[in-house]
This record gives structure tokens, C-alpha cells and sequence, in this order.
């Protein structure tokens, strides 16, 4: 079993930053992990994924210049830096594991998420 626990959503204003970090326990796999969110009022959407060895990211054209996805499989985790937020990233986001190897965009290829951390953008 894996278990994935977001921390560092918050408050903040246009045009501010926020990283969020996911710490990964249990049993580990040589995996994609990556990051979605769901707005109010709105379907989970896909933000950003990653690789195992951290050589291969994608993320969604909405975030694309302001948001990056890393990892530190030493300690487990991955991060998400957000970038010049904008009232419209306000969501709950979540933390994802998949089983499978490679870079995986779909909700469908992972396996595991965590409880979300809500992260709200303010005008």
C-alpha cells in the first residue's frame, strides 16, 4: 500500500508562489507520480507529471511556464512550485502515484492519491 500526503497549500495573492510537496510512504514502485486539481465546481484536471528518475516532465498548457514538477526519491517526495498564481488556479490539489513506469497524463493510469490540499488565489 502507498500513501501520499500533501502540505503547503494556503492563501495567497495574484502574482505570489506556493510549493507543494507530497510525501510518498509504503511501498514504493519505480513509478510516474504527478499532480491534479479539481476547482469548485469542476472536474479533476491533470497539472503536471513526472518520471521516476525525474528526467521526463509534462505539464498542462494552463500552468505551462509558470508551474514545474521535481521529485527527490531519496526522501520520498514530490514537489509542485507554483508560479505566478492566478485566481483561476484556485483548487483542491491532489497528489498521485501510478504503478506504472514512464510519464502517465490520464486520471485512470494512477493508482494512489492523496487528500488534496487546498490552495486559494486571491485577486
Amino acid at each position: 500500500q502507498v500513501q501520499l500526503v500533501e502540505s503547503g497549500g494556503g492563501l495567497v495573492q495574484a502574482g505570489g508562489s506556493l510549493r507543494l510537496s507530497c510525501a510518498v510512504s509504503g511501498r514504493t514502485f519505480n513509478n510516474a507520480q504527478g499532480w491534479f486539481r479539481r476547482a469548485p465546481g469542476k472536474e479533476r484536471e491533470f497539472v503536471a507529471a513526472i518520471n521516476w528518475a525525474g528526467s521526463i516532465t509534462y505539464v498542462a498548457d494552463s500552468v505551462k511556464g509558470r508551474f514545474t514538477i521535481s521529485r527527490d526519491n531519496a526522501k520520498n517526495t514530490v514537489d509542485l512550485q507554483m508560479n505566478s498564481l492566478k485566481p483561476e488556479d484556485t483548487a483542491v490539489y491532489y497528489c498521485a502515484a501510478s504503478t506504472r513506469g514512464g510519464i502517465r497524463l490520464r486520471e485512470y493510469e494512477y493508482d494512489y492519491w492523496g487528500q488534496g490540499t487546498q490552495v486559494t488565489v486571491s485577486s
